[in-house]
């Protein structure tokens, strides 16, 4: 990694977990001793491929090394305390062709017969910072979450090896990246922290914590053998090293419908969030329960996405381009028309708001770029209070909408209440994929209508 400290440039790279005892250090900092970033380039990859060399050799010792042996091993020192300008005059040097005496025949025709010369040029260093940059961040088929996602993998990757040219990346630095993931904390990144992830590592294994799920190394090896399948694609790399690599599968934990018995528990349940009001808590689970639509889909709502549309108030699922958010899937597009309980409960009136844009309020105040984000962590810790298991999530909500509905009567077709909850329509005829141009209002207000609890499911005059 390149660091620009005062007027000179400087070459950092972390030492794997597992070498930081051995060397007696957790980075490798060296001066470049130079201000031209086309010469720190050049030292940096040659010094980039030394330090490997030195991991190397650490692995297979037993003892520390001493301060004198390290030393010893970091002689790639020497040809970096050249003076930049006068490795640029021994650069220009060589680059510049020594004029050639002229043959007989030249010298008789005064002419000289000069070789075409070659316009090829050298290919420029690929560093991974760039890779993403050019590759998926400008992509402009990539969605928002790709782009996110693997911007944070490629922070981690950088945040711990150092930004390197592409070409250098290897399996044994797949490997290595893959074996600090999971030893890293499964809180990383919810909260401030100055240690570098080595040390993350360091202190999930001290204290005994819990570390990332193999799902989610497993994600982001992924995002980084996505980005890297262009790359071989292009020949910019030979090979891919990220992909082969292998998980062990926890069981997957299937999510289901609530159980009356289970809605009531929630709905008696008091609500300890600072962070998330109660009203809105009770607002959000309530639309879920009559609608089946998503956490983010709900949260990110406008005031301009409740109208109207033939007499009957709808909700609007669509894209927000100003925020950068759109549904899950095309399908995900959508109109949902309210169902008369949310309207007994007075949710028409949130249009009235003036405080906020978005229909939803109470979450304003939440610094997380996803505004159901807090709201989804504080219903965690309430279901884990409670003791509900881990098959009922926020998620289950859709699950109910949908066993409901297709447990309904016969009027209600199957077609119906995919275009209801934004799945892809189940039934793939001629007739759904080509001819079917839309789903009349009153179909979708009498498929939500059949959506009906007890009761005892849901607390009142809460909002």
């Amino acid at each position: 990694m390149l660091r620009l400290i005062g007027s000179h440039y400087h070459f950092r790279r972390a030492v794997p977990v597992v070498l930081q005892a051995c060397l007696g250090k957790t980075e490798i900092s060296l001066s470049l001793q130079t201000e031209s970033k086309f010469l720190a380039r050049q030292r940096a990859a040659a010094l980039y491929a030394r330090t490997g060399e030195v991991f190397h050799k650490a692995r297979t010792m037993q003892d520390r090394f001493s301060g004198k042996e390290l030393s010893s091993l970091l002689t790639f020192q020497s040809p970096v305390t050249l003076e930049p300008e006068k490795n640029a005059q021994e650069e220009e040097a060589t680059s510049t062709p020594k004029r050639k005496s002229l043959k007989p025949r030249e010298k008789l025709t005064g002419k000289v017969v000069r070789k075409p010369q070659s316009t090829k040029k050298k290919p420029s260093v690929l560093m991974l910072s760039d890779a993403l940059e050019q590759f998926v961040l400008r992509n402009p088929k990539a969605s928002t979450d790709t782009r996110d996602a693997t911007k944070r993998t490629v922070a981690l990757y950088i945040r711990a090896f150092g930004d390197a040219p592409v070409s250098d990346v290897g399996g044994s630095q797949a490997g290595a990246f893959r074996d600090l993931l999971l030893a890293l904390p499964a809180t990383l990144g919810k909260g401030k922290s100055s240690l570098t992830l080595q040390q993350e590592a360091q202190r999930a294994k001290s204290d005994g914590l819990p570390t990332l799920s193999n799902k989610s190394v497993k994600n982001h090896m992924l995002r980084l053998s996505a980005l890297w399948n262009q790359l071989v694609q292009r020949e910019l790399v030979t090979k891919n090293p990220w992909s082969g690599w292998h998980f062990e599968s926890a069981p997957k934990t299937v999510r289901r419908s609530w159980t009356p018995q289970e809605l009531a528990l929630l709905a008696s349940s008091s609500w300890h969030s600072a962070l998330v009001p109660e009203p809105t808590f009770r607002l959000v689970t309530l639309i879920a329960a009559y609608t089946g639509m998503r956490l983010g889909e709900i949260c990110t709502l406008r005031k301009e996405d409740l109208q109207t549309i033939e007499e009957v108030p709808c909700f609007m699922v669509r894209p927000h381009t100003k925020d950068g958010w759109s549904p899950k899937t095309e399908a995900g597009t959508r109109i949902l028309p309210v169902h008369s309980k949310l309207i007994e409960a007075g949710v028409l009136a949130l249009k009235d708001n003036t405080k906020s844009d978005y229909l939803i309020p109470g979450l304003d105040g939440s610094k997380q770029k996803d505004r159901g984000a807090t709201l989804s962590r504080a219903f965690s810790q309430l279901k884990t209070r409670l003791g509900l298991p881990a098959e009922i999530t926020f998620h289950s909500f859709r699950h109910t909408v949908s066993t409901q509905l297709r447990n309904a009567s016969a009027d209600i077709r199957e077609i119906w209440i995919d275009k209801l909850l934004g799945h892809e329509a189940s039934h793939r005829s001629q007739g759904t994929t080509t001819y079917l141009t839309g789903i009349s209002i009153a179909n979708l207000k009498q498929t939500v209508e059949a959506i009906s609890y007890p009761e005892t499911a849901f607390k009142k005059g809460t909002f």
